[in-house]
């Protein structure tokens, strides 16, 4: 089997970092995402973006940068290469922009898997965060304007995540190869770690 990663591709709110996490929790490499933004300003938590101020930015070696409501995320390329060779399954998440930077440079190596949300759903789950009308406006708009609705007809999988967190999941997991098997031998075998490290 051939080394692969898998990013996640959707608007704001369509559930990228919540299905990360839970893949995260399995022990599957994670290649993170940096930004320059200002984590107080997040309505979410998540150990899943790493901050870093501009200056540090600007030094890095970036394969994938792009700018987000003034700020800039980026992907360093010694996490994607280190990724593709030491991992059979590694994710991350982009946006379409990022998707173009890696697809020219990785040669294939990295599927994409758009999640599928209604404008509802979207709504939903911002309410749920505590965004205002003017921060909703802005991603739904964003979205709209950046076609992040119909990045589904070039991605490689499709996902709706329209129901559940863990319909989602089981989605993801049969897009991964992955097993529910899989899924409870790695849960059983962190168990074994952690009682024995107790």
């Amino acid at each position: 089997m051939t080394n692969k990663i898998y990013a996640l591709v959707g608007p704001y709110a369509s559930g990228k970092n919540t299905l990360i996490e839970k893949l995260v929790d399995l022990g599957i490499n994670y290649i993170p995402v940096y930004s320059t933004g200002d984590p107080r300003n997040v309505k979410r938590t998540s150990n899943l973006v790493r901050y870093v101020s501009k200056a540090q930015f600007s030094q890095e070696d970036w394969m994938v940068r792009v700018t987000y409501k003034g700020d800039y995320y980026g992907i360093k390329k010694t996490d994607l290469l280190d990724s593709l060779n030491n991992n059979k399954i590694s994710i991350t998440m982009l946006d379409q922009n990022g998707v173009k930077q890696v697809q020219k440079l990785m040669n294939g190596s990295v599927k994409t898997i758009y999640l599928m949300v209604d404008y509802v759903s979207l709504v939903d789950r911002m309410l749920a965060r505590g965004l205002n009308n003017t921060d909703m406006k802005y991603h739904l708009e964003y979205a709209e304007s950046n076609g992040e609705f119909n990045y589904w007809k070039s991605a490689n999988y499709i996902i709706k995540n329209t129901s559940t967190v863990e319909s989602a999941y089981n989605q993801l997991m049969a897009i991964l190869g992955l097993s529910i098997n899989f899924n409870q031998e790695l849960v059983r075998n962190k168990r074994l770690y952690r009682d024995k490290n107790l």
